[in-house]
C-alpha cells in the first residue's frame, strides 16, 4: 500500500509545469542542475543528488525523478523529502532554490534486488514550479554504473 501511496502523489508532485511543457506566459526563469555522484558493489547502490537552481529566478523548489535500470529494495528508508514511485523509481523534491544558492543534497542508501554487473540511474526534472528553464540539458542524466565501487560522477 505505501508503494501505491507514494506513486499517487508522486503523480501530483510532477503533475505541474516541468522540463519539457512550456512554461505559463510571464513565467519566472530559472535553471534547475542536477549532478552528483553514484557507486555500485555488492548489490548496493549509493547515489548522492545535489539539485541547484543557476537562476536568474528562485525558486520554490524542484523535483527529481531517478529511475533504476534494475529493481531497488523498497524497504530501504529514504530521506524525508523523497518516496518510492514503485520499485525501480525514487522521486526526490528539494526545498527552495534560491538563484544561485546553495544546492539540496540527498543520500540514498539503496540496495538493488540481486547482485548485477551494473545499474543505469536516470535523473530528470518532473517539476520546477512553472519556471521556465532555457539550460535543460544540465537536468537530464544518465549515469551507467558498473559494479566496481568506483563513483561515477555525473
Amino acid at each position: 500500500m505505501l508503494v501505491a501511496s507514494t506513486a499517487a502523489t508522486a503523480v501530483v508532485l510532477s503533475a505541474g509545469s516541468g522540463v519539457g511543457v512550456d512554461a505559463a506566459p510571464g513565467a519566472v526563469e530559472a535553471d534547475v542542475a542536477h549532478h552528483g555522484d553514484a557507486s555500485l558493489w555488492g548489490g548496493r547502490l549509493a547515489v548522492r543528488l545535489h539539485t541547484g537552481n543557476h537562476g536568474p529566478s528562485d525558486l520554490a523548489g524542484a523535483t527529481a525523478r531517478l529511475g533504476f535500470s534494475v529493481p531497488v529494495v523498497p524497504a530501504r528508508k529514504l530521506p524525508d523529502a523523497c518516496l518510492w514511485g514503485g520499485n525501480q523509481v525514487i522521486y526526490c523534491q528539494s526545498g527552495a532554490l534560491r538563484a544561485d544558492g546553495r544546492d539540496s543534497e540527498f543520500l540514498l542508501d539503496l540496495r538493488a534486488v540481486g547482485d548485477p554487473a551494473e545499474v543505469s540511474v536516470d535523473i530528470a526534472t518532473v517539476w520546477n514550479g512553472g519556471a521556465d528553464d532555457h539550460n535543460p540539458d544540465n537536468d537530464k542524466h544518465h549515469v551507467l554504473v558498473p559494479a566496481t565501487g568506483d563513483l561515477y560522477v555525473y
